[in-house]
């Protein structure tokens, strides 16, 4: 494939287009025998991004902003496909690889509420909007007197609902807000010990046909290790629990020197009983971490979690 183009296939929201254009730089940077023009970017429409109503657990799950961008890379229509990691589930698509990960931005959390009121400042039975279960029941845990209302559309699209007066405050993650540059609208930033983040978020991942070598060297490059050990460490809390995008779940990993710590965080299905483990590990033993994380999680849960 010398000096032909590649294509990468991304979703056409303005979030994921810059994602997209990273991985464009990354490759440019690392494979020098690629013009600007060589490296194009396709935007694809995906059912997520045309429901943007009803909550994805009721719609066909996560996987509906990775279905058709898959296909394409199936069909041979594109070379690689950028996904946000935290909206890919643990299995992988058969003929498919996920084995590439871009340096990670802040995977913490964020509150926008209208005149930067704190968390703990806003006023009982404020509207709070969140997209997941695990964000509304993490939220419930610190402050039930609040309500937590469903809220869809991409970044843009959520703070318009807050300035219309339909919600007093949004959870987001720091590092959509901080890709598009909207800092300014933060209210507060939450720790990851104050809300433990979805497994992978911060995390663009790219991924390829498993059978296409060209382009797995491409993206051997390009990969970042110490991401790498922190989503194999998190996705592996993931498959132990076989969770779907109604599981309340959170895993976060983080590295220090040679050492790898992950704690990780579940909910029974009504969010009424949380679980919680920690442990740290030789970063060489990454993987096995992740499955400890989730073994115990799921012993703790006595399967609570799931319908």
């Amino acid at each position: 494939m010398k000096n032909k183009k590649i294509i990468i296939g991304s979703r056409g929201s303005k979030l994921a287009l810059i994602y997209a254009e990273k991985a464009k730089e990354r490759i440019l940077k690392f494979s020098k025998e690629f013009e600007i023009e060589s490296v194009e970017i396709k935007k694809i429409t995906t059912t997520g991004d045309l429901n943007q109503k009803d909550r994805l657990s009721e719609i066909g799950g996560k996987g509906l902003f990775l279905k058709q961008i898959e296909n394409e890379l199936i069909e041979n229509n594109i070379h690689i496909a950028v996904h946000a990691l935290k909206d890919m589930p643990s299995d992988e698509t058969e003929g498919l690889l996920t084995n590439c990960f871009l340096e990670r931005n802040d995977p913490r959390e964020v509150l926008i509420s209208k005149d930067k009121i704190k968390f703990k400042d806003l006023n009982e039975n404020s509207i709070i909007g969140t997209s997941s279960f695990r964000r509304e029941f993490q939220l419930k845990n610190k402050r039930s007197n609040l309500n937590y209302k469903l809220i869809r559309g991409n970044v843009d699209t959520r703070i318009n609902k807050l300035n219309q007066n339909l919600y007093d405050a949004v959870i987001l993650s720091c590092a959509g807000i901080n890709s598009l540059n909207l800092d300014e609208h933060i209210s507060e930033i939450f720790s990851i010990d104050e809300i433990i983040p979805s497994v992978g978020q911060g995390v663009i991942a790219l991924q390829c046909k498993s059978d296409d070598e060209y382009i797995k060297n491409v993206l051997k490059k390009i990969n970042d290790d110490k991401t790498f050990k922190s989503v194999q460490a998190e996705r592996n809390v993931l498959k132990v629990l076989e969770g779907d995008c109604e599981t309340a779940v959170g895993a976060i990993a983080e590295i220090n020197n040679e050492n790898i710590t992950l704690q990780g965080e579940l909910f029974s299905l009504d969010g009424k009983e949380r679980f919680y483990y920690k442990s740290t590990k030789d970063i060489k033993q990454a993987a096995e971490l992740g499955i400890e994380i989730g073994e115990n999680l799921k012993k703790q849960s006595k399967g609570s979690y799931k319908k």
